[in-house]
């Protein structure tokens, strides 16, 4: 008999569940302003986006080479996914050395000129830091799990073998899920809440935290201009390891964030490092609660600058979502931060399938319109938006039906465990194909030649076999094409500070099809309306397209002026 199947899949597993609001009274920023409130951040990459030397693998110098590329988006600032020394356990997410570069990636005189072009263009840096783990192979982890005695034990959280076995703890990558590793070298096991290769960090320690802060105050001494906090809600633990109730995996976020401390630790951060230096702050995740999440991103508590909550992203399932739900948890995170406290708008990242296959519709009919409808939407939110490199091209889920096409140690890692348990494995492989990772990870594609411009060599991760039609080149030739959509919204979310502070307001809450508010600043006010259908839909917005001085965007050539939209449409009209 088959046993039923779980699937842990990593850009599914941060949900929010708890729900509170409140309203904002007035249309008037709220909160001081900042660069990193106004800023439209575009994520990068860079084992995926350009390799300059042949070996398959992207790295600095192909960054570098596109520079001029990413300065024509119009975009803020650049956020870089891990690019320190690692044995690539988990692409770069497991480090061995926080103050170096990983030898695929180039070297510190690459980052250095990379940081320059940067800046010279007006273009800020945010770096990802890993910071709830590091690889089995750093130097701390080396030391510390060489005798109970070494100085670097308590840099990493042990249990020793001879007391009765700890309480369970989930892991999210290891084949069996168990979180205890045992290690026979001092008869102990060692938590790791990810890979057994990323053994977690013990924060309880302050020796660790002065190493983790002095590490940070190297890369902000450097230049750049922000730090993601990778994973960090996870990274406070009650070291008791009290046992938990029965089932907890299956909302083991509720029992892993916000733990002992953690917010003791991201105020000393603050006061070593954010208060220091004009940068933005942003962890992953935001707790079990508005409330958590307020309490992170309160000015007046001294911690992060910016909420980066999943409740959103995770909506997205391979049999398709409610539109309903979706304006429900984007308008209640929306009033929650309406006075008080910064948000992250986002649906795409590295750790997510592509955008148009998870939120719109990647058929050939309807993949340019719902493309752009979603930028829409996510330069016209209040919030700071965050944009997938590819995602403006409509890059789309790579289509793999063979394991053996899959690189994501996760995927791997829970294929061979459904393999282990009798779990069924074309029931797996579907879900894969739409959710998996590596969907979001295959190399951009920047034209119609081999390997879509990405590399002279072999990939590491096979290209979408629809490069030939979908690439950066052939956009630039097309001014109606997704990538000068992209550029044309990013452009009014500039030119437009009532995107950025104005107040937000839902119309017809109880559309099924079509997503509308208005934003609203110092008398200025913006219709935002999203078809999220595949058909023409009629609406009972025209009272409000009547009052419409003019249109400021829209999606196709001849926009809706009677509310009767056409497949996926998207229209901002200046009221």
């Amino acid at each position: 008999m088959k046993k039923s199947v779980s699937y842990p899949v990593y850009c599914i597993l941060f949900s929010l569940l708890t729900t509170l609001s409140c309203q904002n009274k007035n249309n008037k920023p709220t909160s001081e302003q900042k660069w990193w409130k106004e800023a439209v951040v575009y994520q990068i990459y860079p084992r995926s986006f350009k390799d300059s030397d042949g070996d398959g693998v992207g790295d600095l110098k192909g960054i570098i080479s596109k520079l001029d590329y990413i300065k024509s988006l119009g975009v803020d600032a650049v956020w870089l996914n891990p690019i320190y020394s690692s044995p690539n356990d988990d692409n770069g997410y497991d480090v061995s050395d926080y103050r170096n570069i990983m030898k695929d990636f180039g070297t510190m005189t690459d980052f250095d000129s990379l940081l320059s072009g940067l800046h010279k263009r007006g273009i800020k840096l945010v770096m990802d830091f890993v910071l709830n783990h590091s690889s089995d192979e750093h130097e701390w982890f080396k030391q510390s799990k060489s005798s109970r005695t070494n100085p670097y034990r308590d840099y990493y959280h042990w249990w020793n073998a001879d007391r009765p076995k700890p309480a369970p703890r989930y892991s999210l990558f290891d084949v069996n899920h168990d979180a205890w590793k045992y290690d026979s070298a001092s008869n102990a096991y060692y938590l790791h809440y990810f890979s057994k290769k990323q053994p977690d960090l013990n924060w309880e320690n302050p020796k660790v935290r002065k190493e983790i802060f002095d590490m940070m105050k190297f890369w902000a001494d450097k230049g750049i201009d922000g730090f993601r906090l990778d994973a960090f809600q996870f990274a406070a633990k009650d070291t008791s390891f009290p046992a938990f109730p029965k089932g907890y995996e299956q909302d083991f976020v509720k029992y892993y964030a916000m733990g002992p401390h953690l917010h003791d630790y991201l105020k000393e951060m603050n006061k070593e490092i954010f208060s220091k230096y004009d940068v933005m702050s942003v962890a992953e995740g935001a707790g079990n609660s508005f409330e958590d999440a307020h309490n992170l991103v309160d000015e007046d508590r001294k911690e992060l600058g910016m909420a980066y909550a999943f409740e959103a992203v995770d909506i997205a399932k391979q049999s398709g979502y409610s539109l309903l739900h979706f304006k429900e948890v984007f308008s209640k995170w929306d009033s929650v931060f309406a006075q008080k406290g910064w948000l992250a708008i986002f649906l795409a990242n590295h750790d997510q399938a592509r955008l148009v296959s998870r939120f719109g519709n990647d058929s050939a009919a309807f993949r340019e319109p719902s493309s752009k409808m979603l930028t829409t939407f996510l330069m016209t939110m209040r919030g700071t938006p965050y944009y997938y490199n590819g995602d403006e091209l409509g890059m789309t889920n790579a289509g793999f039906t063979d394991i053996k096409q899959y690189k994501d140690m996760a995927t791997l890692n829970e294929y061979q465990n459904q393999k282990n348990i009798g779990g069924d494995l074309p029931s797996f492989m579907k879900i894969i194909q739409f959710s998996c990772r590596d969907n979001g990870r295959t190399p951009f594609q920047w034209n119609n030649t081999a390997n879509a411009g990405f590399t002279t060599g072999v990939p590491w991760l096979s290209i979408n076999s629809n490069y030939a039609t979908i690439n950066q080149e052939a956009q630039e030739k097309d001014p109606n094409s997704v990538l000068n959509y992209f550029r044309k919204a990013v452009k009014l979310r500039k030119d437009n500070p009532v995107l950025v502070y104005g107040k937000y307001t839902l119309l017809e809450k109880n559309d099924p099809n079509v997503y509308a508010y208005v934003r609203e600043l110092d008398g200025r006010k913006l219709l935002i309306i999203l078809n999220f259908t595949s058909r023409r839909v009629s609406t009972n917005l025209g009272m409000y397209i009547n009052r419409a001085r003019k249109i400021a965007l829209g999606n196709y050539t001849t926009p809706s002026t009677d509310g009767t939209l056409q497949p996926y449409e998207a229209v901002v009209y200046e009221l």
